[in-house]
């Protein structure tokens, strides 16, 4: 049975960074929506429908939301994570070059929900023609009055600014990305207090990725029902899935949490290039640890079935690898990228990232000796859990899964100095 795939948020029918276009497929009207609700029923409605955070950690928006003071003088910021700089995923750019108006709706009613009056939408330094697409529809928006002193008659205040990073993978990481923001380098802070109650320039700030706030108007146009049953209990909605590696037909795909690994790569994928068999599928973009063949199989993919495998759903960036893959030349390219990407702020990461990426180069070319291949795990494991930010484990976790599903691989490669007997 062919997997249902949706439009929902991949939307490819039409030109939507035209507002007259939007506007006639029911644009904004859940903004009116959401007024009759009230706030308090907007954040019932989003917790109710449990959505899971499309941005890594998948933590639930309504309950995040729910952590955000009622009564504080002080501003509240809605930033949006459009970073999107995990290896691997792709989804984000695609809502912001192709639905913009989709996401600034979500951040009217997100915004009203709260009693924000100000929010940035943080994209990644070299999304230049998104960030152009969203300028333009935000522009489009105040010029229609959708935005601005008076939000659609309301007598509401909100404004949406664009903003961009300098190309960090770190600022993907939500008090990195706020450093950022501030224009500090992005080095992450330090947690509690965490960014419901001390965020932006000091106030609270609601973060959330551009999928999950371009998820809210549906939500609110269909009910938290009708969303959490297009997903499973504890996992609601459809998700952007990215798919890219050895497969015959790459690209993004909107489909229910329900569905399984194996059912996407084969069904919507098309199946593996050369009909070869899988090696690993890295189910969330490079930080996530790798998976089987045997792991895949059946393996629903929501937040909580993709942990208890061993891994995560990450950003949905599927990465497909088959049995002609070295997952030792796979690992060090994934490591170069780590030690690239460091920020420098923690011992454990500054120093053990190029540490990792240096030993493992050595096993590549063939100068490693078995111990070498044992102090790299051990390095990885002492990096793990002692860091500010999730950046050490997510150069860690790949060098643990890989080493310990796929040790041939690497021994392999310590057999060229006969540093492993044949």
């Amino acid at each position: 049975m062919a997997i249902q795939t949706y439009n929902y948020l991949h939307r490819t029918d039409d030109d939507y960074t035209k507002l007259d276009t939007y506007t006639k497929k029911g644009g904004f009207e859940m903004v009116k929506k959401a007024l009759q609700m009230g706030q308090e029923g907007v954040i019932e409605e989003v917790k109710k429908a449990v959505v899971r955070g499309r941005g890594g950690a998948g933590f639930p928006a309504g309950v995040k939301w729910g952590f955000v003071p009622k009564d504080t003088d002080k501003p509240k910021y809605l930033v949006v994570n459009g970073d999107e700089s995990e290896p691997g995923t792709f989804k984000d750019v695609h809502i912001l070059s192709k639905d913009p108006f989709r996401l600034i709706e979500g951040c009217i009613i997100t915004s009203m929900a709260l009693d924000i009056h100000t929010v940035y939408i943080f994209c990644r330094g070299e999304f230049h023609f998104p960030v152009d697409v969203m300028w333009d529809a935000i522009r489009q928006c105040e010029a229609a009055g959708i935005l601005g002193d008076n939000v659609m008659g309301t007598g509401y205040k909100l404004n949406i600014y664009m903003h961009k990073g300098a190309g960090a993978y770190i600022c993907g990481e939500e008090t990195g990305l706020l450093e950022a923001l501030e224009g500090k380098p992005g080095q992450p802070r330090m947690k509690p207090p965490f960014p419901a109650v001390v965020g932006a320039f000091g106030c609270p700030t609601v973060i959330n990725n551009v999928e999950t706030i371009a998820a809210v108007p549906f939500i609110i146009d269909h009910g938290w029902e009708w969303w959490l049953n297009l997903g499973i209990p504890g996992d609601g909605g459809t998700r952007i899935m990215g798919l890219s590696g050895h497969i015959k037909k790459p690209g993004i795909y909107e489909v229910s949490t329900g569905i399984s690994l194996d059912e996407f790569i084969y069904e919507c994928g098309g199946g593996i290039l050369d009909d070869r068999e899988i090696l690993g599928v890295i189910p969330g973009g490079v930080s996530c640890p790798v998976l089987t063949a045997e792991e895949i199989k059946g393996l629903p993919m929501s937040v909580v079935d993709v942990q208890k495998a061993g891994s995560m759903l990450g950003t949905c960036g599927v990465i497909v690898m088959h049995d002609g893959t070295d997952m030792a030349q796979a690992l060090s390219r994934i490591s170069h990228f780590y030690k690239h990407e460091s920020c420098g702020q923690c011992t454990p990461c500054r120093e053990g990232t190029g540490w990792m990426s240096r030993i493992i180069d050595r096993i590549v070319a063939g100068h490693a000796s078995e111990d070498e291949l044992d102090k790299l795990l051990d390095v990885a494991n002492n990096i793990g859990g002692h860091t500010i930010c999730a950046l050490g484990d997510a150069a860690q976790m790949p060098v643990v899964s890989f080493i310990t599903k796929f040790p041939e691989h690497f021994r392999r490669h310590l057999k060229k100095n006969g540093s492993v007997a044949a």
